[in-house]
């Protein structure tokens, strides 16, 4: 059995998508979706930067430079919103179906079909924040849909509110959809899987937080 993997319909519905994929013995469709999804993560980033989002501290820390120079600095900084864009979908798309593809003991391809899915959601997440930035100035990490806004009213500190922040409904619904997915193709127990893919998540979101709270100080630097 031959499934043509296509990103969209996979929604509709999702068990009969799960069910076909596990019978299939091809898949198609995987590498021109992976490359689709790396070109749309670039698009969105680029339009971010274009937008100002994150160049507040490029702003502050360029009250020296002439105008050139300035212009200089923010086509550097979408230079390198695109180049973080392209290792993100990356390490989203391969690292994570490596893992779930050794612990699991799924096909590698139909692991990949599940990270596609999410980094797509994690995506349209994205697109869905501009707006709340352009028009509300919410940062991420404050959006309406994460944790973070809650736990900013409950601390100052920084990292906490990052950290949380970064935990979203949007996520809780990738962990939902990652664990129901693997657990219809794999035979392990179901608690081994519930523990895998949080503790990944755990880690995604530590490692984003840490970014975070370290960002200001990269970001100075090219300015010093």
């Amino acid at each position: 059995m031959t499934y043509h993997f296509n990103l969209i319909k996979f929604f509709f519905p999702i068990d009969d998508h799960l069910y076909r994929i596990k019978q299939s013995e091809k898949i198609y469709n995987l590498w021109k979706v992976s490359g689709l999804l790396v070109l749309l993560s670039m698009i969105i980033y680029a339009w971010m930067a274009s937008l100002g989002m994150g160049t507040d501290l490029i702003s502050k820390g360029a009250i020296g430079l002439s105008e050139l120079q300035y212009e200089q600095s923010k086509l550097w900084f979408v230079l390198g919103r695109i180049g973080y864009a392209i290792l993100l979908t990356a390490f989203i798309l391969f690292v994570p179906a490596l893992i779930f593809h050794l612990v699991a003991d799924i096909p590698y391809q139909k692991v990949l079909i599940m990270q596609q899915v999410v980094l797509f959601v994690m995506l349209i997440e994205r697109v869905i924040w501009i707006p709340l930035f352009v028009y509300f100035g919410l940062d991420w990490y404050v959006s309406p849909f994460s944790f973070g806004v809650i736990v900013s009213y409950l601390t100052e500190a920084d990292w906490p509110v990052y950290f949380f922040g970064a935990v979203s409904l949007v996520q809780l619904w990738i962990i939902w959809f990652q664990i129901k997915y693997i657990s219809y193709l794999s035979s392990i127990k179901k608690h081994w899987i519930w523990i895998n893919v949080i503790s990944l998540h755990l880690f995604y979101w530590f490692i984003v937080a840490f970014l975070a709270y370290f960002d200001s100080f990269m970001i100075s630097g090219w300015f010093e």
